[in-house]
């Protein structure tokens, strides 16, 4: 994955549980967070995405516990997307440690693009082509 779509965060002790290492549910959150920095920089801004009416509910998820991350550690979150339909949207989730020595955890999302009522319906072009450019150029292939 190229570095432009990697987030970096610190892990604090909110995220860790009695044993001392991050509670498995922050993995799901941090995900969010590389969704979200990936699309703020292909030029999709998801509040601005709802004003237009549109919402990318997540309709799937799988998360691979590989190793813990830790209070104070320093975690990367590269996020590509997996797959890009006109009606929905795959987002694959590799989160390292600071040195990129070992995967602590691999996953992915899919979200469907649907109206304010909730009803699927197919990605505004405009956003489509940002999406579809994206995958291509991060992910060196074509859709």
């Amino acid at each position: 994955m190229s570095k432009e779509n990697v987030a970096k965060i610190r892990v604090i002790y909110a995220d860790t549980d009695a044993m001392g290492i991050v509670y498995h549910t922050n993995y799901l959150k941090w995900f969010e967070i590389g969704r979200t920095e990936l699309m703020r920089k292909i030029g999709v801004v998801y509040a601005e995405l709802e004003a237009t009416g549109y919402n990318l509910p997540l309709t799937e998820v799988n998360c691979y516990y590989l190793a813990p991350a830790r209070y104070d550690d320093i975690i990367l979150i590269e996020t590509k997307i997996g797959y890009f339909r006109s009606s929905n949207i795959k987002f694959e989730y590799l989160i390292w440690d600071e040195k990129k020595d070992n995967i602590l955890v691999e996953g992915y999302s899919v979200h469907a693009f649907t109206n304010n009522k909730g009803k699927m319906v197919r990605a505004p072009k405009e956003i489509a082509e940002k999406f579809k450019k994206s995958m291509e150029k991060l992910n060196g292939k074509k859709n």
